[in-house]
């Protein structure tokens, strides 16, 4: 067996929650967008993370100076330096936090779950991508902290900042490279989707399946709930409660639009919206708006 092959399997059995993260990505966005999207962005979203953390660590930009352990080099697959799993990761990191964006400002009915009538100019919009960005720093605010402290848990110690950092031993730089990196992560979701678009290619794979925009939420708020859980089992109560008040925001959020109502005045522009961009669209229970 190759060494390729054999850093794959060891990624594989070394990450298994990377593994589960990845696959539910691959369903949430194929089920959203349809599949030829989900496996361009996995490709160019990993590029794009790729170099940016490769730029950090000899560069500083955009993340400040940090640097990789090497103690599982040979064990799981890395990238001229970089664990492949981590630059991976912000494809759907990046993703849930454009569905989340998305689910904050679409037009919404209930049916069988919560039913977006987005279209093409919301999926495109300045807007979604500003939110998605910062959806996405939010997350590294949760999840760095903890995988920082991975000597204590199943991740390992794998990277580390030399000069530390002063929000749990992070620099605030790294927050800021994460919202400039997540805004140009999802800028090339949505410049895919649109050059897709163009070309015809269909948007969703499932037109009658109801709950398909809720995975990409179901990932994000999964993604918080694994590292809630990672942070109270290594004792880091101070980090839990922080985190806690963080999460807040996207579970306010969501409280708040399931129990919201569309306005009629909307109702019918928004809906009609949704078909002319996906005409293929099955929606369901048109008359029951939120």
């Amino acid at each position: 067996m190759g060494a390729p092959l054999q850093q794959v399997l060891g990624t594989i059995l070394l990450r298994p929650y990377f593994v589960a993260f990845l696959l539910a990505y691959f369903l949430a966005s194929s089920l959203h967008l349809g599949l030829k999207r989900s496996f361009f962005f996995a490709v160019v979203g990993y590029a794009i993370a790729w170099f940016s953390e490769y730029s950090s660590i000899h560069n500083g930009i955009p993340y400040g100076p940090y640097y990789y352990l090497e103690g599982t080099r040979g064990r799981e697959l890395w990238v001229l330096g970089v664990p492949f799993m981590d630059s991976m990761s912000f494809v759907f990191l990046s993703f849930a936090s454009y569905s989340m964006a998305l689910f904050a400002v679409s037009p919404a009915i209930r049916a069988g779950g919560i039913y977006l009538l987005e279209s093409k100019r919301i999926r495109h919009s300045m807007g979604v991508r500003l939110l998605g960005a910062l959806f996405f720093m939010y997350l590294d605010i949760i999840i760095d902290p903890v995988a920082l402290r991975g000597d204590r848990w199943f991740l390992g110690r794998i990277y580390g900042y030399p000069g530390g950092g002063v929000y749990f031993g992070i620099p605030i730089s790294n927050f800021l490279g994460w919202l400039c990196v997540g805004f140009l992560l999802i800028y090339a979701l949505q410049l895919i989707d649109r050059f897709l678009s163009h070309r015809g290619v269909k948007d969703f794979s499932a037109p009658a399946c109801p709950w398909r925009y809720m995975l990409g939420p179901a990932l994000y708020i999964s993604v918080i709930l694994f590292n809630l859980a990672v942070t109270f089992l290594i004792g880091e109560y101070g980090l839990l409660w922080v985190d806690i008040f963080i999460a807040l925001l996207p579970a306010a959020l969501l409280v708040t639009l399931i129990g919201g109502r569309l306005r009629d005045v909307g109702a019918d522009k928004a809906l009609e919206a949704h078909l002319r961009d996906f005409p293929l669209a099955l929606v369901p229970g048109k008359d029951r708006l939120l």
